[in-house]
């Protein structure tokens, strides 16, 4: 059965032709969009970009930030039988764009006011561009620039002088195996590839996330993520539209700081229903929390912390795990929430049943934060060659530490090294299944061939399934590290557990190929760490301030190790014997972290491999060595 994204958008607007699809804010409030106005709009556009010369198969890229227009755009995009190549805003180098583009070989661009810049620095080196499409009016168009508006004019023309039928018959003929987008990877590796998915990949995900969890049409959410990114595509409006409910954009600022800043504004103004988020953006939410409640004294911090701890005690591991005796304190948390939580919740606009989070792990101590005040962060897996959603926790199943529940209908199998599936509860390589697996990486038939293989997707992915029926995701297959004696094992989990557990470290990679011991490159809390040597009565500048911060930094490592508290968590041979302390974090900046928060391990392997060999010295061995003081 045909099943393409035109169809489910036309479907939507039979269905739900007055409900609000999208919703905006350009000044003052939060202007609404109805699914019948979006489609008059997509109408417009799609005969336009027929009119301007645009070809079935063609290549269009999309660069701007969330916004009306961006899905507007993208829709229309597949009337006219184009595919979109989503690009991230976070783009700043040219050559990182022009990689995208020329590989893509994209013909046309769709782009904002505030990315245009960026086009026009590289636009002479890329011939195969018809025409760029300008979002938003400017003092002046440049040869091949055209306003947004002046394409919807042409469309309007178009569709007066030819019949609704021939317009619509190019979308009509886009059938499920159809390319709809070209997604590029933030890789962990080599050059980015381009993850192909089509217009069935989007399709059926968006039938399997239903699985997961109910949205009716009278749901909203607001979308902080970037729409390019896969997970805010799928869940953030494609799971919206085909239920008649409503995504709204987060307030573009005139910087990617300012609308940063309207994210707590805009979450309070559209009262969403649920969010996408990232771990980084649940700490800074759970700052914002921490910081509201200090501010109106130590009394309502010291009831705050004591409801938090009876709430988490309550909650334990989550609801798929029997309350027993715990349920005794249900009224106690019933009270602190009606007193507390709830206050605490109008920050999120009142009506916030939960978050759900993709990408990098969230830890447990987040997950459980969220939980106690009523608003859970169910952690999710995914990525963008499965379009993205293969597992979530959700409302009915939750477990903290897993992944949650399979998207249904979906085939699974945990495989090791030799590709062979393993039994239920043992660790390997997480391969599914499934309408949801990609068409293949575009122009890149050995990365294809590697990655699916019988139409089973290897993700690459360290994991298992649980007696629960929940997955577990560990970290990276491939990113094993290997001891001197050929043993595998993998860093992710150890680094999580040293960032949670050891204030004075916010980031860790741990290193080892076939060493003869372990290391770790460690981005310090030089505020933590400059309070924690003043308490010491010593001066975090001086020789002796710095050797105190290195020693504390040392202590808290060594709770994993035998005789401190956290001592059965890991095998001790796999813990860093040593440690090198660097200047800076790893930031997207600097491209030692992509745009899903995930650290590259490998950019952050060259950029630092002098450090890496030092400590396989004596000198490095040394945690007090010339280079660790410098750092602090």
């Amino acid at each position: 059965m045909k099943k393409t994204i035109i169809d489910l958008f036309e479907n939507s607007v039979k269905v739900y032709p007055n409900n609000t699809f999208l919703l905006e804010k350009t000044d003052k409030v939060f202007e609404p969009t109805t699914y019948k106005q979006v489609q008059e709009k997509v109408y417009a556009l799609g005969a336009g970009l027929q009119a301007l010369g645009v070809k079935k198969g063609d290549t269009m890229a999309l660069l701007s930030e969330g916004r009306n227009m961006w899905v507007i755009g993208e829709l229309s995009m597949f009337y006219a039988g184009a595919i979109n190549v989503p690009l991230s805003i976070k783009l700043e180098e040219s050559n990182d764009l022009m990689f995208r583009l020329e590989h893509a070989m994209v013909k046309y661009i769709m782009v904002s006011k505030q990315q245009l810049g960026k086009i026009r620095l590289i636009i002479d080196k890329l011939p195969l561009v018809e025409k760029v499409i300008v979002l938003d009016k400017v003092d002046s168009y440049q040869e091949k620039e055209i306003f947004v508006e002046n394409v919807m004019a042409m469309g309007k023309e178009f569709l007066a002088s030819h019949t609704m039928e021939e317009f619509l018959a190019v979308g009509q003929s886009i059938q499920n195996d159809d390319y709809a987008t070209i997604t590029y990877t933030s890789g962990t590796t080599a050059d980015p590839k381009g993850v192909i998915l089509t217009h069935r990949n989007y399709t059926a995900n968006v039938e399997q996330s239903l699985t997961l969890m109910d949205i009716d049409e009278t749901w909203r959410t607001l979308i902080i993520l970037p729409l390019d990114h896969c997970f805010a595509h799928v869940v953030g409006f494609y799971i919206m539209m085909s239920q008649g409910a409503t995504a709204a954009t987060v307030q573009v600022g005139r910087t990617p700081l300012e609308t940063l800043k309207n994210i707590p504004l805009n979450i309070k103004e559209v009262k969403p229903n649920f969010i996408l988020s990232v771990p980084a953006l649940a700490k800074t939410f759970k700052k914002n929390i921490e910081n509201g409640i200090k501010a109106k004294g130590p009394k309502v911090v010291k009831m705050f912390e004591q409801a938090v701890k009876i709430s988490q005690l309550y909650h334990g591991e989550g609801n798929a795990v029997p309350k027993g005796w715990r349920i005794i304190l249900k009224p106690l948390v019933a009270l602190y929430d009606k007193i507390l939580f709830s206050k605490v919740r109008e920050n999120f606009g009142g009506e916030l049943k939960f978050f759900v989070g993709g990408g990098a792990l969230l830890d447990k101590d987040l997950q459980k934060f969220y939980c106690a005040i009523g608003i859970p962060m169910f952690q999710g897996y995914g990525l963008s060659e499965a379009t993205p959603v293969l597992s979530s926790n959700g409302p009915d199943k939750y477990r903290f530490g897993s992944s949650g529940k399979l998207v249904k209908p979906l085939e699974i199998k945990i495989c090791d090294s030799d590709g062979n599936a393993l039994p239920t509860g043992e660790k390997g390589e997480i391969v599914v299944k499934g309408e949801n697996v990609m068409a293949g990486y575009w122009r890149n038939p050995d990365a294809t061939a590697q990655t699916v293989k019988d139409g089973w997707l290897y993700t690459g992915d360290l994991g298992y399934l649980g007696k629960d029926g929940l997955l577990y995701v560990l970290g990276r297959f491939k990113s094993l590290l290997i001891s001197s004696d050929g043993e595998k094992y993998s860093p992710e989990g150890i680094e999580e557990a040293l960032v949670e557990h050891s204030s004075f470290i916010d980031q860790t990679i741990l290193y080892n190929n076939q060493n003869p011991y372990t290391t770790a490159l460690i981005v310090p809390n030089k505020e933590k760490l400059s309070a924690y040597v003043k308490g010491l009565g010593l001066d975090y500048n001086t020789p002796d301030g710095k050797k105190a911060a290195i020693q504390g930094i040392k202590d808290q490592i060594a709770k994993f190790e035998k005789g401190g508290e956290l001592e059965t968590m890991f095998p001790h041979r796999w813990l860093p014997s040593t440690f090198a302390i660097l200047p800076e974090p790893f930031t997207e900046q600097n491209g030692m972290v992509n745009s899903t928060m995930k650290i590259v391990r490998g950019k952050v392997e060259k950029a630092y491999a002098e450090r890496i060999d030092h400590m396989y010295t004596p000198d490095g061995k040394n945690i007090f060595n010339e280079m660790n003081m410098k750092s602090l």
